[in-house]
């Protein structure tokens, strides 16, 4: 174990850290800002693509620019991402219509896919695998501070000088990010060659996942599942997805390397991780809602309420890439995380119009360790079950399914909300009154409810708590299966400083349940 940390890394942490933040708390800023921003440019039915162009482009670019982090100059990359972000923060800001403001969200999304992946491979050239949890404990922190904090950040903005200085405040903070990784980061000279790209793989995949996505958000919803539109995006999605498979295969650089999959840990952490990005996104977004509208309570007062989740996420984050530094090992962080991560759920999916304050408390703060305790690992153990030329692209691919994950986790739960809540108004309050409000939550006002005489308030209230339970009872059985898939995650040996850095091969000690055995590479699955 080192004793102190690096301070070559510890001078560019900061720069990371603040481009991190970005990245996340664009993610989830908007939650609070989203009605104010459907006032002003008069659009309703479509809101919440300003969260899924985001994410879903956050998501597509991942692997591109973990492909491109193994191919070209990372520092120039990360500083391109940094300037391509902030020209759509600033952008988003300017937006004079709905529309625009969508588009400019997307490009928002492909500088941010850059800041995420790149911030994680810089840090992974840099740090040894068995160093690396502390460092990237620090900065599962700063994303846990930025995801479950911009709602506050968003409300006190949108309250105090508008919506559009939730995009305007980025630009002096990335200016920062910039200037500091410009001038403090110095990185090994990379050897020259000539890469060739696929392009393909980004298109195909951008393609099929958007109309899987579209599916998701519309089907049963917007559009009956048996519609001619919702059969033709399926079509599509599967299609393209199958193409996009084909397409790598046969790709001399491929976009998502597939004989990646033949590494069984790699095989159990890509479900694992989109199953974290449902609920890790199901937490922040909807959360938000009960407190605003069966609580009552202020955009800004509920972001304060969240308090427990972003501090026990935070800590635990911190402390365990620490213990993994310390031990080198990690598979019962992932294992316990997800359990509590589990037991947080079925906590939120028990809470009523009139729980206390401390039974909300208490779900979050399992929440976020459990949440803290799984993150701040898995970047770890998926860098060091490759190879060095991998590792940019297994950077990638983790954070890319943690992030699709969290966008069709809006998708998938937001139809669950909207359909739990039409049949729990139609059954709670008469239908003339159920006309005059959206049947979106994040369009439904709290002083409209108010409004209402005791009785019908009394409806709404209990159908907006019931169709919260059915959205975190949904997330608890994808908590489940990550329960599951973190019993079954081998446990190899992480390097040390010195250390060569081939891929281990799972010829080290590995844990394939709770006693430990010793596999040989052929026991335990090829690499690559």
């Amino acid at each position: 174990m080192t004793a102190k940390l690096d301070p070559k890394v510890l001078v560019v942490l900061p720069g990371f850290m603040l481009a991190t933040l970005l990245a996340a708390l664009d993610q989830t800023v908007v939650a609070t800002s989203l009605p104010t921003i459907a006032t002003d440019l008069g659009e309703l039915t479509h809101l919440s693509w300003v969260v899924t162009a985001y994410a879903l482009t956050v998501a597509i670019s991942m692997p591109v620019h973990g492909k491109l982090a193994d191919l070209f100059d990372r520092k120039r990359l990360f500083q391109t991402s940094l300037v391509l972000f902030l020209a759509g923060s600033a952008l988003c800001g300017l937006a004079g219509s709905f529309t625009q403001l969508v588009v400019f969200r997307a490009v928002q999304g492909l500088g941010a896919g850059g800041l995420v992946v790149g911030s994680q491979a810089i840090l992974a050239e840099l740090i040894p695998p068995a160093e690396r949890g502390r460092y990237l404990g620090f900065m599962q922190s700063v994303h846990a501070l930025g995801t479950v904090t911009g709602p506050l950040l968003g409300g006190l903005l949108t309250q105090g000088v508008g919506w559009r200085w939730v995009f305007y405040v980025n630009v002096p903070i990335g200016v920062a990010a910039l200037v500091v990784v410009a001038l403090k980061l110095k990185l090994p000279a990379r050897p020259p060659g000539k890469p060739r790209i696929d392009w393909w793989g980004p298109v195909t995949l951008s393609i099929g996942a958007a109309a899987l996505l579209s599916v998701a958000s519309w089907g049963g919803n917007t559009l009956p599942w048996s519609s001619p539109a919702v059969l033709a995006l399926v079509t599509v999605g599967v299609v393209f997805l199958g193409v996009f498979v084909a397409v790598e295969r046969r790709a001399p650089e491929p976009m998502l390397p597939l004989r990646l999959f033949g590494n069984r840990v790699v095989r159990v952490l890509v479900p694992l991780v989109f199953c974290l990005g449902v609920a890790t996104l199901g937490a922040t977004i909807f959360v938000p809602l009960f407190l605003q509208v069966v609580d009552g309570v202020s955009p800004a007062a509920s972001g304060l309420r969240l308090a427990p989740l972003w501090l026990c996420w935070a800590v635990t984050a911190t402390t365990s890439g620490h213990l993994v530094a310390k031990f080198g090992r990690y598979r019962i962080f992932p294992l316990a995380g997800t359990s509590l991560l589990t037991a947080g759920m079925f906590g939120l999916a028990a809470l009523g119009v009139s729980a206390p304050y401390w039974t909300q408390a208490l779900a979050l703060g399992a929440l976020g360790v459990g949440l803290g305790m799984v993150n701040s690992v898995m970047l770890v153990v998926a860098q060091s079950a490759v190879g060095q030329r991998d590792v940019g692209v297994a950077t990638s691919t983790t954070t890319f399914s943690q992030t699709l994950g969290a966008s069709f986790g809006v998708a998938v739960l937001g139809a669950v909300f909207a359909g739990r809540l039409g049949s729990a108004l139609s059954a709670t309050v008469p239908a003339p009154v159920v006309e005059r409000f959206s049947a979106r939550g994040i369009n439904i006002d709290r002083a409209q409810i108010d409004a209402l005489s005791p009785d019908l308030r009394a409806g709404f209230l209990t159908a907006f708590a019931d169709a919260l339970r059915a959205v975190f009872l949904t997330a608890a059985g994808v908590a489940v299966l990550a329960v599951v898939l973190a019993w079954v995650l081998p446990e190899i040996r992480l390097r040390r400083r010195g250390e060569a850095s081939k891929p281990p091969s799972f010829t080290g000690t590995v844990f394939v349940s709770t006693r430990r055995s010793t596999m040989t590479a052929e026991q335990a699955g090829p690499d690559q």
